[in-house]
């Protein structure tokens, strides 16, 4: 089987109504969604599909340099494809995440030649579901994220993610609400990102860690980036204390902060975007470490039902005790007002999703096991710009934000 063709399309879902969020800092402005469409053909007719970055950086780098180094070459075996281009334009680490999205494309190739799933090509299922939290959670009082950790329990999740920016009290008090809206049983997550995101507001590491003590004792199940990603040593004098279980890792830039981050041991959940951070293979060798060193694995996952798929299948192929999340992105429909609508997601796939009881079940089909609607290449065409904008009350300033996934944004605020 030969690489005939490969592409990819850049999506965007703009707002029917600018979306506003203020926050404790700030306000935040949202207008379009982006995702990205991965096409890769073979001279047989078959197809196979990835999901990607929705950056104009991503686009161009698979343009440019994947492409013309994959089309025409013979595809049996993806890794050893790998092997050849890190050799060459692979040395650059944001090039090679770009080639790292089109591998999975690949897999879904592969797996669609050989009659068998994705799975069975990066280690090999243990298990048939896997465990979903629905994610969604931005910027409103307490009452509507108590409101909203319903809603979820009642749509089958078994556990809710949300992200505070509310002040210190009101972020506790959210907690709070929401323990007492949902009892026991039922599994919070608090992702704090924008805790590092408010400029002069922003918490000091004394105030987080009076944070995680007291939202400790309502029993979250983990504290997420309540530091600045890239400081290791506060997030293992943090994760050292006890108060409440530790989540970082989507924005660590290479496998080497990686490796510092858990064989530190900073953080309880190691999480890690397959699209963004470098693919199967990556995440291959990180779960591995994961699983050495007794600590847990959450994928991060913040995009398309083709971005969830995707993640599954390598997933199932680890037990629960190590791999024992996927984020699943709940956007606003018919039956759940969340932050913000985005379709595209849904209809990226010409079936939904499997998901029962708060799980997704993975089936046997070849490759990834789902269909891709192309239609959406047409329905939803790319607007070029920022998706989404942060206004900061202190210092004043406006920065703009992109779904590239390599830009430290939040690393460019003041200290």
């Amino acid at each position: 089987m030969k690489i005939e063709r490969v592409q990819s399309f850049l999506l965007s879902y703009p707002m029917p109504e600018v979306v506003k969020l203020d926050y404790y800092g700030g306000l935040r402005t949202i207008v379009k969604r982006d995702a990205l469409l991965i096409r890769v053909q073979a001279d047989n007719g078959l197809i196979g599909y990835a999901p990607g970055q929705g950056s104009e950086g991503f686009h161009e780098r698979i343009e440019k340099t994947v492409a013309p180094f994959l089309q025409g070459r013979t595809l049996s075996d993806p890794d050893a494809l790998r092997a050849q281009f890190v050799q060459g334009a692979g040395k650059d680490q944001e090039t090679m995440k770009a080639y790292c999205a089109v591998e999975v494309a690949l897999y879904d190739l592969v797996g669609k030649q050989l009659g068998v799933p994705v799975s069975e090509l990066v280690g090999g299922r243990v298990r048939n579901r896997i465990q979903l939290y629905g994610s969604a959670g931005m910027y409103q009082p307490p009452e509507g994220y108590a409101a909203e950790a319903v809603g979820m329990m009642e749509q089958g999740f078994r556990a809710y993610k949300m992200r505070p920016a509310l002040g210190p009290d009101e972020d506790l008090r959210t907690v709070e609400l929401m323990r007492q809206a949902v009892g026991h049983g039922f599994d919070l997550m608090v992702d704090a990102h924008s805790w590092w995101r408010m400029g002069d507001r922003s918490y000091s590491y004394e105030m987080v860690e009076q944070l995680a003590r007291e939202m400790g004792s309502h029993d979250i199940a983990w504290l997420e980036e309540p530091l600045p990603p890239a400081d290791h040593a506060a997030y293992k004098k943090l994760c050292d204390t006890g108060y409440v279980a530790v989540a970082s890792g989507e924005h660590e830039p290479n496998e080497e902060g990686f490796r510092d981050l858990i064989l530190d041991r900073c953080v309880d959940y190691v999480q890690m975007d397959v699209v963004c951070q470098g693919g199967y293979l990556t995440c291959r060798r990180i779960l591995s470490e994961v699983a050495r060193q007794g600590q847990r694995f959450a994928f991060h996952c913040w995009g398309t039902d083709l971005e969830v798929m995707a993640a599954a299948q390598l997933g199932i192929c680890w037990p629960e005790t190590v791999v024992e999340w996927l984020e699943y992105a709940v956007y606003t429909t018919p039956k759940l007002k969340t932050m913000y609508p985005f379709p595209l997601a849904l209809e990226i796939l010409k079936q939904p999703l499997e998901i029962e009881h708060g799980e997704l079940f993975v089936s046997e089909k070849p490759g990834l096991g789902v269909e891709v609607d192309e239609s959406v290449v047409e329905k939803y065409p790319w607007i070029p710009g920022p998706w989404s904008f942060f206004r900061l009350d202190s210092p004043k300033q406006t920065f703009a934000v992109t779904s590239d996934h390599s830009v430290p944004w939040a690393g460019e605020m003041p200290a």
